[in-house]
């Protein structure tokens, strides 16, 4: 019987959050001071206007659709984990998180035969839409390479790499989705240890894509009382 190679070493794949700040509206200058005429007298102070109505309040595209970050471990169905992931727990386990209510990470992963898969989802609340744009936008560009995916969240994008270590293959696909002030990031990998071959683009592409329609579903148990922007 053959011998099976261990798993390659996987490093870390998702950014912490960016530093959370937030943006105030900009007070308007006062109005200027009338000039004085030629003859050296002031014109004669005006009525004052009647006050305007109260400052309008932040466009709705702003407001804050999620304050807390779901479970991801539970995102996920287990017949899912179960045709991805063979081998693997349903249940996962969660990765430690510096702060588990902006930010939470669930990976299952399982050597089934000669074939080893790992997935990743991960849950990351903004302050705001506009961090969470921002956010989103560093992911796209740190990936490169791949493409927009329609009708998922606000904005998604989908991006499949092929790596070589010891001339073993592993392919990794990475999708990233925005829901009003939350990111969902799914990584899904896999290799296979007899033929050192890694799982077609389209397979793996199709995996991640899945689960990212399930993680954004399940985004509900993070959200407050106003809509999802």
């Amino acid at each position: 019987m053959r011998s099976l190679p261990l798993p390659l070493a996987l490093t870390a794949r998702l950014t912490p959050v960016a530093v959370l700040a937030c943006a105030g509206w900009a007070l308007s200058s006062a109005p200027a001071t009338p000039q004085a005429s030629a003859t050296g007298h002031r014109p004669a102070a005006s009525a004052p206007e009647p006050s305007s109505s109260a400052a309008p309040s932040a466009p709705a595209a702003t407001a804050k659709a999620y304050t807390t970050a779901s479970s991801p471990c539970s995102a996920v169905p287990a017949s899912t984990v179960a045709d991805l992931v063979p081998g693997a727990k349903p249940a996962g386990k969660e990765i430690p998180s510096t702060d588990p209510t902006l930010r939470r990470t669930c990976s299952w992963n399982a050597l089934h035969g000669y074939d080893y898969h790992w997935l990743d989802v991960s849950y990351e609340i903004g302050d705001s839409v506009q961090e969470a744009e921002q956010e989103y936008r560093q992911q796209v560009d740190k990936k490169g390479g791949g493409g927009s995916v329609p009708g998922l969240g606000d904005s998604a994008y989908s991006a499949v790499s092929l790596s070589t270590e010891d001339k073993q293959q592993t392919r990794e696909g990475v999708v990233v989705v925005r829901v009003s002030n939350a990111l969902v990031v799914v990584t899904y990998s896999g290799s296979d240890f007899d033929t050192r071959k890694a799982p077609g683009t389209d397979e793996i592409n199709k995996g991640a894509i899945k689960v990212a329609r399930a993680a954004v579903g399940a985004l509900g148990g993070g959200q407050s009382g106003s809509g999802s922007g």
